[in-house]
């Protein structure tokens, strides 16, 4: 392993950017979550708004209520979502780079690195919309993946964060498939309409 340098990331380095960097899996899980909620959730939970809606008051109606509180945030995460998705920059890891590109850590690199302990461990650098850290996917703008981003094999970075400062050797840095957990349709709201449904008739 080669002598590495110490890099000190910009402390006034910008945690908001206007593009949203993300991988082909993230993208997807994306889309499948925002066609779920345009053409199932939204559309279940307008029947059981319905339903409620002739059932007396509205004012004392717990089912009228908490249905339209139930709409306005689905509709509030679909404008999210259309908004992250419109300014969607997909970067796919598994592209071709050059060998000069291949070996620095950017968007998309799987790095392993040691801590002060010598403790190691490996993180991908994902999207905002990506983070799960029980796949160690991390995103590119929290203080670690800022602190990776441009590191090579032997380098010496520092990592800034609220509990503290630390050093961190970079042992390996390669870019392979990461694989993003998809997304799952939950069933609650399309369950309800089935069931408000099936006590009106």
């Amino acid at each position: 392993m080669r002598k590495g340098f110490t890099r000190h990331p910009a402390p006034d380095a910008p945690a908001v950017h206007e593009k949203n960097y993300i991988t082909p899996g993230g993208l997807e899980r994306l889309k499948a979550e925002h066609n779920f909620l345009l053409t199932k959730d939204r559309p279940a939970v307008t029947v059981v708004v319905s339903w409620a809606a002739g059932n007396g008051d509205r004012s004392e109606n717990a089912d009228y209520q908490y249905s339209k509180r139930r709409l306005r945030q689905i509709d509030s995460r679909i404008r999210f979502l259309s908004k992250r998705i419109e300014a969607a920059e997909v970067v796919d890891p598994e592209a071709p780079r050059s060998a000069q590109a291949k070996s620095r850590a950017f968007f998309g690199a799987t790095v392993l690195y040691a801590d002060s302990s010598g403790t190691e461990r490996e993180v991908s650098i994902v999207g905002q919309d990506e983070v799960d850290l029980t796949r160690n996917h991390i995103s590119w703008v929290s203080p670690l993946g800022r602190a990776l981003l441009k590191s090579a094999e032997g380098d010496t970075v520092v990592l800034r964060a609220p509990g503290g400062t630390e050093e961190l050797t970079i042992l390996e840095v390669r870019y392979v498939r990461i694989d993003v957990e998809p997304f799952h349709e939950p069933a609650s709201s399309v369950d309800t309409a089935k069931k408000t449904s099936s006590q009106r008739s």
